[in-house]
Protein backbone atom coordinates (compact mmCIF):
# COMPACT_ATOMS: atom_id res chain seq x y z
CA UNK A 1 0.00 0.00 0.00
CA UNK A 2 2.93 1.91 0.48
CA UNK A 3 3.67 2.51 -3.34
CA UNK A 4 0.93 5.03 -3.52
CA UNK A 5 1.16 8.00 -2.02
CA UNK A 6 -2.84 9.16 -2.47
CA UNK A 7 -5.92 6.90 -2.57
CA UNK A 8 -6.43 4.17 -5.10
CA UNK A 9 -8.38 4.97 -7.62
CA UNK A 10 -9.50 1.08 -7.54
CA UNK A 11 -9.18 -1.46 -5.33
CA UNK A 12 -10.32 -4.75 -6.44
CA UNK A 13 -10.70 -7.20 -3.39
CA UNK A 14 -10.81 -10.91 -5.36
CA UNK A 15 -12.02 -14.99 -4.14
CA UNK A 16 -9.47 -16.74 -6.07
CA UNK A 17 -11.19 -20.12 -7.05
CA UNK A 18 -13.80 -20.12 -9.28
CA UNK A 19 -13.87 -16.41 -8.92
CA UNK A 20 -10.32 -15.08 -10.29
CA UNK A 21 -9.20 -18.34 -11.26
CA UNK A 22 -11.13 -20.65 -13.62
CA UNK A 23 -9.86 -24.26 -12.91
CA UNK A 24 -12.80 -25.50 -15.47
CA UNK A 25 -10.70 -23.95 -18.36
CA UNK A 26 -6.93 -25.16 -19.01
CA UNK A 27 -6.74 -22.02 -21.55
CA UNK A 28 -7.09 -19.63 -18.66
CA UNK A 29 -8.76 -17.04 -21.00
CA UNK A 30 -10.07 -15.15 -18.38
CA UNK A 31 -7.82 -14.58 -15.94
CA UNK A 32 -5.56 -13.36 -18.89
CA UNK A 33 -7.82 -11.12 -19.69
CA UNK A 34 -7.96 -9.55 -16.57
CA UNK A 35 -4.25 -10.08 -16.04
CA UNK A 36 -3.60 -7.87 -19.31
CA UNK A 37 -6.34 -5.20 -18.40
CA UNK A 38 -4.78 -4.97 -14.79
CA UNK A 39 -1.21 -4.02 -15.75
CA UNK A 40 -2.23 -1.97 -18.69
CA UNK A 41 -4.59 0.11 -17.32
CA UNK A 42 -4.55 0.09 -13.26
CA UNK A 43 -1.63 -1.36 -11.18
CA UNK A 44 0.07 2.02 -11.26
CA UNK A 45 -2.60 3.62 -9.56
CA UNK A 46 -4.62 0.94 -8.51
CA UNK A 47 -4.40 -1.67 -5.61
CA UNK A 48 -4.76 -5.72 -6.33
CA UNK A 49 -5.90 -7.77 -3.22
CA UNK A 50 -7.14 -11.65 -2.99
CA UNK A 51 -8.74 -12.70 -0.70
CA UNK A 52 -8.99 -16.75 -0.22
CA UNK A 53 -10.20 -19.48 1.81
CA UNK A 54 -6.72 -20.97 1.06
CA UNK A 55 -3.68 -21.21 3.38
CA UNK A 56 -0.51 -19.44 2.72
CA UNK A 57 1.37 -23.03 1.86
CA UNK A 58 -2.14 -23.62 -0.98
CA UNK A 59 -1.80 -20.31 -2.09
CA UNK A 60 1.23 -20.72 -3.16
CA UNK A 61 0.41 -23.51 -4.63
CA UNK A 62 -2.01 -22.71 -6.80
CA UNK A 63 0.70 -19.45 -8.10
CA UNK A 64 2.64 -22.49 -9.47
CA UNK A 65 -0.54 -23.95 -10.92
CA UNK A 66 -2.22 -20.40 -12.76
CA UNK A 67 -0.79 -17.46 -14.43
CA UNK A 68 -1.63 -15.57 -11.10
CA UNK A 69 -0.86 -11.60 -10.93
CA UNK A 70 1.07 -10.87 -7.58
CA UNK A 71 -1.09 -8.96 -5.19
CA UNK A 72 -0.51 -5.90 -3.31
CA UNK A 73 -2.50 -7.64 -0.36
CA UNK A 74 -3.64 -10.74 -0.02
CA UNK A 75 -5.67 -11.93 2.73
CA UNK A 76 -5.92 -15.63 3.62
CA UNK A 77 -7.52 -18.54 5.75
CA UNK A 78 -11.18 -16.99 5.54
CA UNK A 79 -9.72 -13.65 6.40
CA UNK A 80 -7.73 -14.50 9.37
CA UNK A 81 -4.44 -13.57 7.63
CA UNK A 82 -3.49 -10.19 6.42
CA UNK A 83 -0.04 -9.88 4.54
CA UNK A 84 1.55 -7.32 2.33
CA UNK A 85 3.77 -7.06 -0.96
CA UNK A 86 6.01 -10.08 -2.57
CA UNK A 87 7.14 -11.04 0.80
CA UNK A 88 3.63 -11.46 2.35
CA UNK A 89 4.57 -9.43 5.32
CA UNK A 90 2.15 -10.03 7.64
CA UNK A 91 -0.04 -7.09 9.64
CA UNK A 92 0.56 -7.66 13.71
CA UNK A 93 -2.24 -5.43 13.75
CA UNK A 94 -4.68 -8.16 12.58
CA UNK A 95 -3.36 -10.57 14.83
CA UNK A 96 -3.68 -8.52 18.05
CA UNK A 97 -7.38 -7.73 16.73
CA UNK A 98 -8.12 -11.57 16.48
CA UNK A 99 -6.70 -12.28 19.23
CA UNK A 100 -9.92 -11.32 21.44
CA UNK A 101 -11.50 -14.20 23.05
CA UNK A 102 -10.01 -17.14 20.83
CA UNK A 103 -8.25 -20.29 21.87
CA UNK A 104 -7.32 -22.71 19.30
CA UNK A 105 -6.76 -25.58 22.19
CA UNK A 106 -10.28 -24.89 23.10
CA UNK A 107 -11.96 -24.88 19.84
CA UNK A 108 -9.85 -28.47 18.72
CA UNK A 109 -11.08 -29.89 22.17
CA UNK A 110 -14.95 -29.27 22.01
CA UNK A 111 -14.56 -29.54 18.09
CA UNK A 112 -13.42 -33.37 18.32
CA UNK A 113 -16.48 -34.35 20.17
CA UNK A 114 -18.58 -33.95 17.02
CA UNK A 115 -18.37 -37.50 14.94
CA UNK A 116 -20.18 -35.02 11.99
CA UNK A 117 -16.58 -33.30 11.42
CA UNK A 118 -13.50 -34.14 9.79
CA UNK A 119 -10.40 -32.61 9.90
CA UNK A 120 -9.18 -30.73 6.55
CA UNK A 121 -5.65 -31.35 6.46
CA UNK A 122 -2.51 -29.90 8.43
CA UNK A 123 -1.50 -26.95 6.00
CA UNK A 124 -5.62 -25.59 6.74
CA UNK A 125 -5.38 -25.48 10.24
CA UNK A 126 -3.77 -21.95 11.00
CA UNK A 127 -3.39 -19.92 14.52
CA UNK A 128 -6.82 -18.41 13.93
CA UNK A 129 -8.63 -20.96 11.92
CA UNK A 130 -9.89 -24.57 12.40
CA UNK A 131 -11.36 -26.23 9.29
CA UNK A 132 -13.17 -29.26 8.98
CA UNK A 133 -15.69 -31.22 6.47
CA UNK A 134 -19.26 -32.01 7.13
CA UNK A 135 -21.94 -33.03 4.88
CA UNK A 136 -24.21 -30.94 3.79
CA UNK A 137 -27.33 -32.36 5.65
CA UNK A 138 -25.64 -32.05 9.09
CA UNK A 139 -23.99 -28.77 8.36
CA UNK A 140 -26.45 -26.49 10.36
CA UNK A 141 -27.72 -28.58 13.15
CA UNK A 142 -23.56 -28.85 14.03
CA UNK A 143 -22.79 -24.96 13.61
CA UNK A 144 -25.68 -24.52 15.89
CA UNK A 145 -24.77 -26.85 18.44
CA UNK A 146 -21.12 -26.07 18.63
CA UNK A 147 -21.43 -22.50 18.49
CA UNK A 148 -23.59 -22.81 21.88
CA UNK A 149 -20.71 -24.91 23.55
CA UNK A 150 -18.05 -22.41 22.54
CA UNK A 151 -19.92 -19.45 23.75
CA UNK A 152 -19.95 -21.59 26.95
CA UNK A 153 -16.86 -22.10 27.20
CA UNK A 154 -15.88 -18.16 27.29
CA UNK A 155 -15.06 -17.96 23.18
CA UNK A 156 -15.85 -15.22 20.88
CA UNK A 157 -16.41 -17.24 17.52
CA UNK A 158 -18.05 -17.41 14.15
CA UNK A 159 -18.42 -20.48 12.02
CA UNK A 160 -18.74 -20.72 8.41
CA UNK A 161 -20.07 -22.89 6.20
CA UNK A 162 -19.18 -22.65 2.41
CA UNK A 163 -18.21 -24.84 -0.91
CA UNK A 164 -21.37 -27.38 0.21
CA UNK A 165 -19.00 -29.21 2.23
CA UNK A 166 -15.99 -26.77 4.56
CA UNK A 167 -16.69 -25.71 8.04
CA UNK A 168 -14.13 -22.83 9.51
CA UNK A 169 -14.66 -21.89 13.13
CA UNK A 170 -12.66 -18.46 13.35
CA UNK A 171 -12.65 -15.49 16.09
CA UNK A 172 -15.85 -13.33 15.77
CA UNK A 173 -14.10 -10.44 14.29
CA UNK A 174 -12.48 -12.60 11.64
CA UNK A 175 -13.74 -13.17 8.10
CA UNK A 176 -12.86 -12.16 4.58
CA UNK A 177 -16.14 -8.86 5.14
CA UNK A 178 -14.01 -7.52 8.76
CA UNK A 179 -10.47 -8.11 6.75
CA UNK A 180 -11.80 -6.02 4.14
CA UNK A 181 -13.37 -3.27 6.56
CA UNK A 182 -9.92 -3.48 8.80
CA UNK A 183 -7.88 -2.80 5.41
CA UNK A 184 -10.41 0.47 5.03
CA UNK A 185 -10.25 1.29 8.57
CA UNK A 186 -6.38 1.57 7.94
CA UNK A 187 -6.19 3.42 5.02
CA UNK A 188 -8.81 5.70 5.66
CA UNK A 189 -6.58 6.40 8.91
CA UNK A 190 -3.14 6.86 6.48
CA UNK A 191 -5.53 9.06 4.37
CA UNK A 192 -5.55 6.84 1.32
CA UNK A 193 -9.28 5.44 1.62
CA UNK A 194 -9.56 4.08 -2.02
CA UNK A 195 -12.10 5.80 -4.45
CA UNK A 196 -13.71 2.85 -5.24
CA UNK A 197 -13.81 -0.92 -4.27
CA UNK A 198 -14.92 -3.89 -5.97
CA UNK A 199 -15.44 -6.70 -3.97
CA UNK A 200 -15.77 -10.37 -6.09
CA UNK A 201 -16.91 -13.65 -4.67
CA UNK A 202 -18.65 -17.30 -5.48
CA UNK A 203 -18.95 -18.85 -1.96
CA UNK A 204 -20.88 -18.42 1.34
CA UNK A 205 -17.50 -17.22 2.52
CA UNK A 206 -17.87 -14.39 0.16
CA UNK A 207 -21.14 -12.93 1.51
CA UNK A 208 -19.46 -11.11 3.78
CA UNK A 209 -17.23 -9.12 1.48
CA UNK A 210 -20.44 -7.63 0.30
CA UNK A 211 -21.98 -6.06 3.52
CA UNK A 212 -18.69 -3.42 3.78
CA UNK A 213 -20.41 -0.08 3.33
CA UNK A 214 -19.69 1.72 -0.16
CA UNK A 215 -18.46 -1.08 -1.57
CA UNK A 216 -19.38 -2.85 -5.24
CA UNK A 217 -19.95 -6.51 -5.44
CA UNK A 218 -19.85 -8.47 -7.94
CA UNK A 219 -21.39 -12.39 -7.94
CA UNK A 220 -19.82 -14.23 -10.72
CA UNK A 221 -21.72 -16.41 -12.86
CA UNK A 222 -20.90 -19.39 -11.52
CA UNK A 223 -21.98 -18.83 -7.92
CA UNK A 224 -22.76 -21.34 -5.51
CA UNK A 225 -26.12 -21.45 -4.50
CA UNK A 226 -25.66 -20.74 -0.82
CA UNK A 227 -24.04 -17.58 -1.78
CA UNK A 228 -26.94 -16.46 -4.09
CA UNK A 229 -29.46 -17.77 -1.35
CA UNK A 230 -27.73 -15.37 1.03
CA UNK A 231 -28.48 -12.65 -2.12
CA UNK A 232 -31.78 -13.24 -2.19
CA UNK A 233 -32.71 -13.19 1.48
CA UNK A 234 -29.98 -9.77 2.67
CA UNK A 235 -29.41 -7.90 -0.81
CA UNK A 236 -31.73 -8.57 -3.36
CA UNK A 237 -32.55 -4.87 -3.97
CA UNK A 238 -29.17 -3.46 -3.11
CA UNK A 239 -27.70 -2.05 -6.73
CA UNK A 240 -24.23 -2.30 -5.87
CA UNK A 241 -24.39 -5.69 -5.91
CA UNK A 242 -24.58 -7.80 -9.27
CA UNK A 243 -24.49 -11.14 -10.54
CA UNK A 244 -22.41 -11.04 -13.68
CA UNK A 245 -23.32 -12.89 -16.84
CA UNK A 246 -19.99 -13.92 -17.03
CA UNK A 247 -17.88 -16.76 -15.24
CA UNK A 248 -15.14 -15.63 -12.63
CA UNK A 249 -12.13 -13.42 -14.09
CA UNK A 250 -15.04 -12.39 -16.93
CA UNK A 251 -17.52 -11.65 -14.61
CA UNK A 252 -14.81 -9.24 -12.38
CA UNK A 253 -14.37 -6.92 -16.00
CA UNK A 254 -18.32 -7.08 -16.64
CA UNK A 255 -18.36 -5.60 -13.30
CA UNK A 256 -15.50 -3.33 -14.15
CA UNK A 257 -17.81 -1.55 -16.77
CA UNK A 258 -21.06 -1.75 -15.32
CA UNK A 259 -20.12 0.18 -12.18
CA UNK A 260 -18.20 2.62 -13.99
CA UNK A 261 -15.09 2.06 -12.24
CA UNK A 262 -12.46 2.31 -14.78
CA UNK A 263 -11.68 1.20 -18.76
CA UNK A 264 -12.83 -2.74 -18.81
CA UNK A 265 -11.44 -3.58 -22.41
CA UNK A 266 -8.84 -5.96 -22.15
CA UNK A 267 -5.86 -5.45 -24.57
CA UNK A 268 -7.11 -9.50 -25.61
CA UNK A 269 -10.44 -8.55 -26.53
CA UNK A 270 -9.24 -5.95 -29.27
CA UNK A 271 -8.72 -7.58 -32.00
CA UNK A 272 -6.92 -5.24 -34.01
CA UNK A 273 -4.32 -4.74 -30.94
CA UNK A 274 -1.33 -5.01 -32.67
CA UNK A 275 -2.49 -2.07 -34.80
CA UNK A 276 -4.29 0.24 -32.28
CA UNK A 277 -3.11 3.87 -32.15
CA UNK A 278 -3.41 6.17 -29.02
CA UNK A 279 -3.46 9.82 -28.22
CA UNK A 280 -1.23 9.89 -25.50
CA UNK A 281 2.22 7.80 -24.52
CA UNK A 282 1.31 4.58 -22.74
CA UNK A 283 4.51 2.60 -21.66
CA UNK A 284 2.33 -0.13 -19.52
CA UNK A 285 0.15 -0.46 -22.50
CA UNK A 286 2.86 -0.67 -24.91
CA UNK A 287 4.49 -3.48 -22.75
CA UNK A 288 1.13 -5.43 -22.22
CA UNK A 289 0.90 -5.45 -26.27
CA UNK A 290 4.38 -6.67 -26.84
CA UNK A 291 4.28 -9.86 -24.72
CA UNK A 292 0.61 -10.36 -25.91
CA UNK A 293 2.01 -10.46 -29.45
CA UNK A 294 4.89 -12.66 -28.66
CA UNK A 295 2.55 -15.41 -27.55
CA UNK A 296 0.23 -15.03 -30.13
CA UNK A 297 2.58 -15.45 -32.68
CA UNK A 298 4.54 -18.43 -30.87
CA UNK A 299 0.72 -19.71 -31.11
CA UNK A 300 0.34 -19.09 -34.48
CA UNK A 301 -2.91 -17.03 -33.60
CA UNK A 302 -2.13 -14.42 -35.86
CA UNK A 303 -0.48 -14.14 -40.12
CA UNK A 304 3.08 -15.15 -40.35
CA UNK A 305 3.38 -11.63 -41.61
CA UNK A 306 6.22 -9.19 -42.72
CA UNK A 307 4.41 -6.48 -41.56
CA UNK A 308 4.23 -7.31 -37.89
CA UNK A 309 8.45 -7.79 -37.96
CA UNK A 310 8.38 -4.75 -39.64
CA UNK A 311 6.10 -2.77 -37.31
CA UNK A 312 8.60 -4.53 -34.24
CA UNK A 313 11.40 -3.06 -36.32
CA UNK A 314 10.10 0.20 -36.08
CA UNK A 315 9.33 0.29 -32.36
CA UNK A 316 13.40 -0.86 -31.63
CA UNK A 317 15.79 1.69 -31.64
CA UNK A 318 18.50 0.62 -34.61
CA UNK A 319 21.31 0.90 -31.80
CA UNK A 320 18.79 -0.65 -29.31
CA UNK A 321 20.27 -3.16 -26.94
CA UNK A 322 18.77 -6.82 -25.29
CA UNK A 323 20.80 -8.52 -22.52
CA UNK A 324 18.95 -12.14 -22.19
CA UNK A 325 18.35 -13.66 -18.75
CA UNK A 326 21.55 -15.70 -19.72
CA UNK A 327 23.78 -12.52 -19.55
CA UNK A 328 24.03 -12.52 -23.20
CA UNK A 329 24.06 -9.39 -24.68
CA UNK A 330 22.54 -8.75 -28.65
CA UNK A 331 20.97 -6.06 -30.84
CA UNK A 332 17.04 -5.66 -29.98
CA UNK A 333 17.03 -5.82 -34.20
CA UNK A 334 18.65 -8.73 -34.45
CA UNK A 335 16.46 -10.07 -32.18
CA UNK A 336 13.40 -9.17 -33.57
CA UNK A 337 14.88 -10.54 -37.18
CA UNK A 338 14.77 -13.79 -35.61
CA UNK A 339 11.11 -14.15 -34.22
CA UNK A 340 10.58 -15.71 -37.90
CA UNK A 341 12.02 -18.96 -36.31
CA UNK A 342 9.55 -19.57 -33.50
CA UNK A 343 6.11 -18.53 -35.28
CA UNK A 344 4.26 -21.47 -34.38
CA UNK A 345 6.59 -22.80 -32.09
CA UNK A 346 3.93 -23.35 -29.50
CA UNK A 347 0.86 -23.99 -31.66
CA UNK A 348 -1.43 -26.59 -30.05
CA UNK A 349 0.11 -26.19 -26.79
CA UNK A 350 -1.50 -24.85 -23.33
CA UNK A 351 1.37 -22.07 -23.35
CA UNK A 352 0.57 -18.43 -22.28
CA UNK A 353 2.44 -15.38 -21.76
CA UNK A 354 1.67 -12.47 -19.26
CA UNK A 355 3.20 -10.06 -17.70
CA UNK A 356 3.43 -8.31 -13.83
CA UNK A 357 4.04 -6.03 -11.99
CA UNK A 358 4.15 -3.24 -14.44
CA UNK A 359 5.80 -0.19 -13.04
CA UNK A 360 6.74 2.84 -15.25
CA UNK A 361 8.30 5.75 -14.49
CA UNK A 362 9.25 8.84 -16.52
CA UNK A 363 12.78 9.73 -16.11
CA UNK A 364 13.03 13.15 -18.39
CA UNK A 365 11.07 14.30 -20.60
CA UNK A 366 10.86 11.52 -23.40
CA UNK A 367 11.85 8.29 -21.33
CA UNK A 368 10.48 5.81 -19.24
CA UNK A 369 12.03 3.05 -17.28
CA UNK A 370 9.62 0.15 -16.74
CA UNK A 371 10.26 -2.47 -14.50
CA UNK A 372 8.30 -5.66 -14.66
CA UNK A 373 7.98 -9.69 -14.49
CA UNK A 374 7.56 -12.01 -18.00
CA UNK A 375 6.09 -14.86 -17.15
CA UNK A 376 5.22 -17.98 -19.41
CA UNK A 377 3.34 -21.10 -18.70
CA UNK A 378 4.08 -24.27 -20.78
CA UNK A 379 1.25 -26.93 -19.10
CA UNK A 380 1.81 -26.78 -15.97
CA UNK A 381 5.77 -25.72 -16.36
CA UNK A 382 5.98 -21.67 -14.88
CA UNK A 383 9.50 -19.72 -15.90
CA UNK A 384 10.19 -15.90 -15.40
CA UNK A 385 12.26 -13.20 -15.83
CA UNK A 386 13.04 -10.19 -13.96
CA UNK A 387 12.49 -7.26 -16.54
CA UNK A 388 13.68 -3.72 -16.99
CA UNK A 389 12.61 -2.04 -20.36
CA UNK A 390 13.74 1.71 -21.30
CA UNK A 391 11.27 3.23 -23.56
CA UNK A 392 11.94 6.41 -25.50
CA UNK A 393 9.40 8.62 -26.92
CA UNK A 394 12.14 11.23 -28.47
CA UNK A 395 10.79 11.88 -32.26
CA UNK A 396 7.72 10.06 -32.50
CA UNK A 397 3.77 10.54 -32.23
CA UNK A 398 1.91 9.39 -29.33
CA UNK A 399 -0.31 7.00 -32.40
CA UNK A 400 2.87 5.60 -33.52
CA UNK A 401 3.93 4.10 -29.62
CA UNK A 402 6.89 4.32 -28.03
CA UNK A 403 10.80 3.53 -29.06
CA UNK A 404 12.06 0.15 -27.09
CA UNK A 405 15.68 1.51 -26.43
CA UNK A 406 16.86 -1.55 -23.47
CA UNK A 407 15.80 -4.03 -22.42
CA UNK A 408 17.95 -6.04 -19.52
CA UNK A 409 16.24 -9.89 -18.18
CA UNK A 410 17.67 -11.91 -15.49
CA UNK A 411 16.25 -15.42 -14.13
CA UNK A 412 13.52 -15.28 -11.27
CA UNK A 413 14.16 -17.78 -8.82
CA UNK A 414 13.07 -21.41 -9.55
CA UNK A 415 13.24 -20.84 -13.58
CA UNK A 416 15.83 -22.92 -15.50
CA UNK A 417 15.67 -21.69 -18.88
CA UNK A 418 14.00 -24.53 -20.54
CA UNK A 419 12.81 -22.07 -23.70
CA UNK A 420 15.93 -21.82 -25.78
CA UNK A 421 14.11 -18.24 -26.74
CA UNK A 422 13.57 -15.40 -25.16
CA UNK A 423 12.51 -11.88 -25.22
Amino acid sequence: MDRLKSSARLMIVSDLDHTMVDHHDPENRSILRFNALWEAKYRHDSLLVFSTGRSPTLYKQLRKEKPMLTPDITIMSVGTEITYGNAMVPDEGWVDVLNNKWDKKIVAEEASKFPELTLQSETEQRPHKASFYVKKEKAQEVMKNLSEILIKRGLDVKIIYSGGMDLDILPQGAGKGQALAYLHKRLTAEGKLPQNTLACGDSGNDAELFTIPDVHGVMVKNAQEELLQWHAENAKNNPKIIHADETCAAGIIQAIGYFKLGPNKSPRDLPDFLDSKLDHFDPAYEVVKFYLFLEMWQRAEIENSQHFIDNLKAVSSPSGVFINPFGVEQSLHDVIGKLKDCYGSKKGKQYQVWVDQVFPAQIDSDTWLVKFKKLEQIGEVQQGCYTTAILSSKDVKPSQGLTWVHVHQTWMEGSTGGNNWYL
